[in-house]
């Protein structure tokens, strides 16, 4: 007697078919699916089943879940160098994709024992911090936090509000050129604001960056921190750049 063949559950191939419109560019990297609403009357089941399949797609890395904006196509890992000269906007040129800064603060106050430390700064001094979201293709990928020397830098705070490139803020105040003078490397898991700001789940892995760049002279520039989202950047560090 035959064997009836088995049956592909209903949410695989839901999944199969999303996925196989997704190879086929019909969605492309950063574009939001259709709602469960919409995916549950175009495959005639229930929501649960939808989200069985939107589901198995994150876990694969196809899709992401923004809380309270939708689901959206993954784009593939940013490939992000670390060399000397460190520019954001460069680095993601490079990989064919478009650069966005988002600012979240522009403020002066005083600093941190760590960042009076790293810029050779009197605890009474001031410090510029910038806080924001670098993007890739409307995608973030990472949150950071940069301290400058207030002192040093007296119209900086303005001209962030200006140009969210830091490089452009810094060439307005009289300084062309920059080096990466130090990186340490380590591993965070997300806080729920970064979570929030990376549209990641609280507690998914971080890649954390914290670095020092001095200008030719080997004065201190910039001290920063960046929290990018482990499954989205490849970080590669060139150690033959000039």
């Amino acid at each position: 007697m035959a064997r009836t063949p088995k049956r592909t559950p209903i949410w695989k191939s839901i999944a199969a078919t999303l996925e196989g419109e997704i190879a086929q560019g019909l969605y492309r990297a950063g574009d939001k699916l259709p709602t469960e609403a919409a995916l549950s009357s175009r495959f005639g089941v229930n929501r649960h089943t939808v989200r069985h399949a939107l589901a198995a797609l994150a876990e694969a890395g196809v899709v992401r879940s923004r809380r309270g904006a939708g689901v959206f196509v993954e784009a593939p890992p940013t490939e992000y160098p670390i060399g000397r000269r460190v520019r954001f906007h460069r680095n993601i040129r490079a990989s064919g994709r478009l650069p966005e800064k988002r600012v979240l603060r522009v403020e002066t106050r005083l600093p941190t024992e760590a960042e009076a430390s790293a810029l050779g700064l009197e605890p009474e001094d001031q410090v510029v911090v910038y806080e924001g979201l670098s993007l890739s293709s409307g995608s973030p990928i990472a949150h950071f936090t940069s301290t400058f020397p207030a002192a040093r830098f007296p119209g900086l705070a303005a001209r962030l509000s200006e140009t969210s490139s830091v490089t452009e803020a810094l060439r307005r105040e009289g300084l062309s050129d920059y080096i990466r003078a130090e990186t340490r490397l380590s591993a965070e898991r997300a806080s729920p604001t970064q979570a929030l700001h990376l549209g990641l789940r609280e507690g998914d892995p971080l890649l954390k960056t914290t670095g020092l760049n001095r200008d030719l002279e080997d004065r201190p520039v910039e001290h920063g921190e960046t929290w990018f989202a482990g499954e989205r950047v490849v970080l590669t560090v060139n150690h033959d750049e000039g």
